[in-house]
């Protein structure tokens, strides 16, 4: 008898104990699936973040914001040399003139010719890449 109960007690605790080891088992498992789950929603914003980021890097867009600003293409560089040299002369940047509309052409008659665009050198694509933009502040997602 006492062999018995020692075999029925020895079964229910290994029983017990395969009871709670699967169990914190499937903990587990919910656990890692959660995070699966959370690493994938915060990839897909870093990758809406990372399309934002380049949007508003693109030299249009840069352009845009920087006419929005008011800046207007810088002038003639001047550089100082090691040894206090001045070579350039220094001169305001001037603002590009403003496009003037085509005139409106005539019912029934052909098409007018494309107006001319300015020239390259008074365009605002046509500005130095050297020169600074503001700083934008970037926006940080709790990291």
């Amino acid at each position: 008898m006492p062999f018995v109960l020692l075999v029925v007690a020895l079964l229910g605790g290994g029983l017990i104990s395969l009871l709670l080891l699967n169990s914190a088992l499937n903990e587990g498992s919910f656990q890692l699936s959660k995070l699966r789950k959370e690493t994938t929603a915060l990839t897909d914003e870093e990758q809406a973040l990372q399309r934002d980021v380049d949007a508003y890097s693109a030299p249009d867009a840069l352009q845009r914001r920087a006419h929005e600003l008011g800046l207007v293409p810088g002038g003639s560089p001047v550089f100082i040399g090691p040894d206090g040299k001045v070579a350039g002369s220094a001169a305001p940047a001037e603002a590009p003139p403003s496009p003037t509309p085509a005139p409106p052409a005539a019912q029934g008659a052909a098409p007018a010719a494309p107006a001319a665009s300015p020239p390259a050198s008074q365009s605002p694509a046509a500005a130095s890449p050297a020169q600074p933009l503001p700083q934008q502040p970037t926006p940080n997602p709790g990291r």
